[in-house]
């Protein structure tokens, strides 16, 4: 299960205004925006927690916004509670904005199934286990499922993995925003505590699979 977040944390999270720092922004990617671009096309993924997915993802030149958020399950309007007892289905999602000019979908994809997580591993990653933390590529088109079935394929022929790929190829459904506090929910943390989360730190050691 995730490190807990302290009552006060989570108050400060959901009622405070968070400002961004010079020392957050060098962690991004030089193309980040603090409002969602229209006109730009949207990957949806899903790589067990959605901090640790949103945060891989935020450091890419090309991205331009992302949110994290639940999809591909039955319950409307689910809280994170209710997502946390893998009952509603739903998978914890992070969704992309990304300029395709300078990211296409395929290099998204590519870093999602070789270095944003492990995709062989069913329905967890790491110490993160249930159905909500299943590994899925949530398509929004033709093309996008076509790349995905070959952005997996290229990835087994790769031989970088010992065993087979489980990411499962679904069709977007209602994106259901995460509660506020989990958006950017490393770059928060940091902000107020004044040190990088410790799941950012095993990450970047490779202790964190």
């Amino acid at each position: 299960m995730k490190i807990l977040l302290t009552l006060a944390a989570i108050a400060f999270f959901a009622g405070g205004t968070i400002l961004m720092s010079s020392a957050r922004a060098m962690d991004n990617g030089e193309d980040l925006m603090t409002q969602q671009p229209k006109g730009y096309p949207i990957a949806t993924l899903a790589g067990g927690c959605f901090w640790c997915t949103e945060s891989e993802y935020r450091a890419l030149d090309g991205v331009l916004y992302t949110r994290v958020g639940y999809m591909g399950g039955k319950t409307k309007s689910p809280t994170y509670q209710q997502i946390s007892t893998g009952t509603t289905g739903h998978a914890e999602i992070v969704e992309v904005t990304y300029d395709p000019e300078k990211i296409p979908y395929a290099d998204l994809l590519r870093f999602f199934l070789t270095k944003a997580h492990n995709p062989t591993q069913l329905n967890r990653q790491g110490v993160d286990v249930g159905t909500q933390y299943r590994s899925a590529i949530f398509y929004h088109n033709a093309a996008q499922k076509e790349a995905a079935m070959q952005a997996i394929k290229d990835a087994e022929a790769s031989g970088q993995y010992n065993a087979p790929i489980v990411t499962a190829i679904e069709p977007a459904s209602t994106f259901w925003p995460a509660e506020d506090y989990h958006q950017q929910y490393y770059e928060k943390y940091e902000e107020q505590n004044g040190r990088k989360h410790l799941r950012v730190i095993l990450k970047k050691q490779g202790k964190l699979k």
